[in-house]
């Protein structure tokens, strides 16, 4: 951002008391509104104290409170970025003797978009004549339902909204089906590699997993039968996959299987290519799950499952035994949301590239021997390592700060260990010393070090 339009938005900020803390409030608050997005890099100590007409002292000490709150992140000759302060999660997987501060690679998830607050504030308003009701909405708030019917049909799937169902995002779309059209036993095709809840939802319903092997360049066909599908064509979690129209049509010809189930989770996050033509639109048996969780922040647990009528309906009976219905203020969010849904996934993906060709490169320099396609969709690489095993791999990159996940884990099998999966989620400034972190557990995985921890299990 231009120094002297920074100081613009500061100066109202500039009241009485110490200056430095009226500084530091300002840029906080910035950040907190929107204004200042994530990443922005501000100007340097010198140049904000010259245009503001206070001393460098004063600058430096509103950046010192700022890093030391996490709103601001430096690093030597890079300069300032603006970041917001990371909260942790208490993870059910975590080892008690691991390293006290840890970067997280295994959940493919950005930051909130800067529309997020403005949304927030106006789904507020839009709570009061809603608090007359009960507020249990098994199918959904009509005015969500019908703004996802919208945003389908503009983005080439003609939808109507008693068609959608608000679900607790599409993982949860994805367990009411299976808990609804199949029995203990029965068959389940998936891709191999596959997003790794997904195989978790079949064993929690006991079903058995059928691989449909999957790679960058599209399935391997013909397929194995199977009581219920699921595909990913757009961005598919790992690989990156994007089918084309001629691929889509020979996947669901060779599918035998009366229900698939195709996750449109990234369908939005293009990153190469324009948009395809959906499954749903091509086979009445395709049931399509999404959600708000990638393309506009994991922290809104909206999602959907777009059906005709008298499936959702059977639907909402099982749902009853689970969850009853979702949030009604995060519903009234994600309306808001997708009012400004271009705007959204505009930033999101340029956020997505930026991270991607950062990644790629600094990979290409610290391991020149590993194997990465970029992706043409979605949030994550699919890496493969020459001669070394990703789940030794892991163990040791979290012994230094960096906890990934293994390829095993996204595989019915367990096999694929000599790949990677790794999140868009690192800013491009951070690619480089992420990948020397994987250099070095590389080093240390090869050199048959011993292995003390195990790999996460928990990913997104």
């Amino acid at each position: 951002m231009r120094t002297d339009r920074l100081a613009e938005l500061l100066t109202p900020w500039l009241a009485e008391g110490p200056v430095y803390a009226s500084v530091a409030a300002g840029l906080r608050g910035l950040a907190l509104d929107g204004r200042l997005p994530v990443g922005t890099r501000v100007p340097s100590e010198r140049q904000l104290a010259g245009t503001l007409g206070l001393s460098r002292t004063t600058v430096s000490a509103a950046y010192d409170v700022l890093r030391g709150e996490g709103y601001l992140r430096s690093a030597a000759g890079a300069g300032s970025t603006v970041a917001l302060p990371s909260v942790s999660p208490v993870r059910p997987d975590a080892d008690p003797g691991e390293p006290a501060v840890v970067r997280d690679l295994t959940v493919a998830a950005a930051p909130a978009p800067a529309q997020l607050l403005d949304a927030v504030a106006g789904a507020t308003a839009d709570l009061r004549p809603l608090l007359a009701g009960y507020g249990l909405h098994p199918y959904g708030l009509p005015a969500l339902r019908t703004a996802i019917a919208g945003h389908l049909t503009r983005r080439g799937l003609a939808t109507a909204a008693e068609q959608v169902m608000v679900t607790s995002g599409a993982l949860a779309g994805w367990d009411l089906l299976l808990r609804t059209v199949t029995r203990p036993g029965q068959r389940a095709l998936v891709e191999q590699p596959t997003y790794a809840a997904a195989l978790d939802c079949l064993g929690a319903n006991h079903l058995r997993p059928v691989a449909l092997p999957v790679g960058a360049d599209g399935w391997e066909l013909p397929v194995a039968a199977a009581e219920i599908a699921l595909v990913t064509p757009d961005g598919q979690n790992p690989t990156g996959l994007l089918a084309d129209d001629a691929q889509r049509r020979a996947l669901l010809a060779a599918l035998d299987a009366p229900v698939v189930v195709a996750d449109e989770t990234f369908t939005e996050l293009v990153l190469d290519g324009g948009p395809q033509t959906r499954l749903a639109a091509l086979d009445r048996r395709v049931v399509t799950v999404g959600s708000m969780s990638k393309a506009y922040w994991s922290g809104l647990r909206v999602g959907w499952v777009r059906a005709e009528p008298a499936l959702l309906a059977r639907l909402a009976q099982v749902r009853g035994t689970i969850d009853l219905s979702s949030p009604v203020l995060e519903q009234l969010v994600a309306t808001r949301l997708l009012a400004v849904a271009d705007e959204v996934l505009a930033d999101r993906v340029a956020w997505l590239r930026a991270s991607r060709d950062a990644l790629l490169a600094a990979l290409a320099t610290r391991l020149p021997d590993w194997r990465v396609v970029p992706p043409r969709a979605g949030a994550v690489l699919w890496a493969q390592l020459p001669g070394c095993s990703s789940t030794r791999l892991a163990a040791h990159a979290l012994d230094l700060g960096l906890r990934v996940t293994p390829g095993p884990r996204f595989t019915v099998d367990g096999t694929a260990d000599r790949w990677l999966r790794l999140p868009l989620s690192v800013p491009p400034d951070q690619a480089d010393e992420v990948a020397g972190l994987l250099a070095a557990a590389q080093e240390r995985a090869v050199a048959g070090a011993d292995t003390r921890r195990i790999p996460a299990r928990w990913t997104a």
